[in-house]
């Protein structure tokens, strides 16, 4: 089976808003970066939250050039790539 190759496209950042307990923004840039990597692992045909390990979506984030994720922000990813179905 044929990997595809995994490309994300910088987007234009917008400044977050301020006077936001710092919780938020870590909540946020958690969600932001768990939907990048459910997005590449979906496109490389990981389509079942059981196929998404840690191990998997942190070398699937070595591959596209982010931070390795936490164990939290690997939960979120495999509970976004159950929610896609």
């Amino acid at each position: 089976m044929a990997v595809a190759a995994v490309t994300t496209k910088p987007l234009k950042k917008k400044r977050l808003p301020a006077g936001q307990p710092r919780e938020w923004y870590e909540s946020h840039n958690r969600s932001l970066k768990a939907m990048r990597l459910a997005i590449a692992l979906l496109d490389t045909g990981v389509y079942r939250a059981e196929q998404a390990r840690n191990r998997r979506i942190r070398a699937t984030a070595a591959r596209i050039g982010i931070h390795s994720p936490s164990n939290t922000t690997c939960r979120l990813v495999r509970s976004l790539i159950r929610d896609a179905h």
